[in-house]
């Protein structure tokens, strides 16, 4: 794992919280217990402020910042898709947002929300609880189903296990 102070600021990890050795956590971030942080992630809290919650997964070549003095809050049972960008938004708890989505400064993500691949949710947009999210710009279609509920929970449930796994059982061989 490669851990990054930023003058005063130091990255603070939760118990039984995976990250990958080419992530690069830096400054004012703090993550909580049981998370995935994907290889190639970047998570920037050098002039910002970043909380991520419990059983949280951060997969390949994430991106997480905020504009200057602002902070990005994401919270439990998320699981953030490979080549995400996270910028500057409220991102609540029990939530998919898939592979390269993009959310931009000051959005809200309510909970249970599942956010399509490739889907752009703009600068201060709010998705209401229950939302299924998609396309440029996103927009929301429909109520998330009782299976999808189901689903996110079992997302957030694997990528935790997966972070268990990979403390256990990774080993370098070259």
């Amino acid at each position: 794992m490669t851990l990054f102070q930023f003058e005063e600021k130091v990255p603070t990890i939760g118990e039984g919280t995976y990250v990958a050795l080419s992530a690069e956590v830096i400054g004012g971030v703090t993550i909580g217990d049981k998370c995935y942080i994907g290889s190639g992630a970047k998570i920037r809290g050098d002039y910002t402020t970043i909380h991520i919650g419990n059983q949280t997964s951060v997969q390949e070549n994430c991106v997480i910042h905020a504009r200057y003095g602002e902070t990005c809050t994401i919270g439990d049972n998320v699981t953030i898709g490979h080549g995400a960008i996270i910028h500057g938004s409220i991102i609540k708890n029990n939530i998919i947002i898939g592979m390269g989505a993009i959310i931009s400064d000051g959005a809200i993500i309510n909970d249970h929300v599942i956010i399509g691949a490739g889907a752009v949710v703009r600068e201060r947009q709010t998705l209401e609880e229950g939302s299924l999210a998609v396309g440029v710009p996103c927009k929301v279609i429909r109520e998330v189903s009782e299976s999808q509920k189901m689903f996110i929970t079992s997302s957030a449930e694997m990528y935790c296990e997966l972070a268990q796994r990979y403390l256990q059982g990774l080993k370098k061989i070259k």
